[in-house]
């Protein structure tokens, strides 16, 4: 005999849909942009890495197999360009984070005035890369009038003359670099702040209780406290390490910059397109670019999940 109170398979599914249907009507917009300006660009990408399709051609698009990956792969510029991305990512990921977890445990601290800091430290976020790359082509001008060579003139007392930062393949990438973390590192500041005021404050009492000094509190109380939030910055600034474009792009056109030492893949794809007309050529760059950066996340993320289970 059936329970007459019992909620019948239908009436149950059509409940589980209106409980899900905010959450969907919400997800909904975030699908269509990335299926939009995300998913269908990358089939069209891959599409065209297989042709020889040219910008504004009157000509359809030539199938010519994978004759654009060889010549890619065998082009010593690209290697170049991708090994200028590696060289930046490895400095960048760990210094940035580094001082962002030192700037966030500063900024961290109960003083008078400390908004005023963390205000200041995230300010150079709020401005647009391109804004600080013109800002940073007058610090690194060549010039007896460029700041930076300002400033090594009054240190060195005259002892040292104007040097060509952007122009020189031994200074041009560390220059970028130095710009790129000095704009970027507010942001993971702030994410790592938050993370840090997640941390109960018995945990430190507890660590002093036990006679435990600062550094040993840093090792065994902050960082497994913001594991998962040390974790998830260090992802997003791979992921933005290898995207760099902007501040190569402006030094390079407008500052004189050294383009061998400079250029990365992104830059190669972009000049593929404008310069030679070349959407074939650009395409191939862009699917190559993206495994080469969805292998490195795939790696960071299977040894992240090691170091968990361990």
């Amino acid at each position: 005999m059936s329970n007459p109170t019992a909620e019948s398979p239908r009436r149950r599914s059509l409940r589980w849909n209106r409980r899900e249907l905010p959450g969907v009507a919400m997800a909904t917009p975030g699908i269509i942009g990335l299926l939009v300006f995300v998913a269908i660009p990358f089939l069209v990408a891959i599409f065209l890495s297989f042709h020889n399709a040219q910008l504004n051609s009157p000509r359809a698009p030539n199938y010519i197999g994978i004759t654009q990956y060889t010549r890619l792969f065998a082009d010593a510029q690209f290697w170049r360009a991708l090994g200028n991305n590696l060289t930046f990512a490895a400095v960048v990921i760990p210094v940035q984070t580094a001082i962002a977890l030192g700037l966030a445990m500063l900024v961290n601290q109960r003083l008078r005035g400390i908004s005023v800091f963390r205000a200041l430290f995230f300010l150079p976020v709020i401005f647009p890369m391109a804004l600080v790359a013109v800002i940073w082509r007058l610090i690194l001008a060549r010039s007896e009038g460029g700041l930076l060579n300002s400033l090594v003139h009054f240190v060195t007392f005259g002892q040292v003359g104007p040097q060509d930062w952007l122009g020189n393949s031994a200074t041009a990438l560390p220059s970028i670099i130095l710009l790129s973390i000095w704009q970027g590192v507010g942001f993971q500041m702030i994410i790592l702040l938050a993370g840090l005021q997640e941390i109960p404050q018995e945990r430190y009492e507890a660590a002093q209780l036990d006679r435990a000094n600062r550094w040993q509190q840093f090792l065994y109380v902050t960082l497994p406290g913001i594991r998962n939030t040390l974790i998830f910055v260090v992802l997003l600034t791979s992921i933005l390490a290898f995207r760099v474009y902007d501040q190569v792009y402006i030094l390079i056109t407008s500052g004189g910059a050294n383009r061998t030492a400079t250029q990365t893949v992104l830059y190669q794809a972009t000049t593929s397109v404008f310069d030679q007309n070349n959407l074939g050529r650009a395409s191939a760059i862009t699917v190559v670019f993206f495994a080469i950066v969805l292998g490195i996340t795939v790696i960071q993320r299977r040894l992240v999940r090691q170091e968990s289970e361990a």
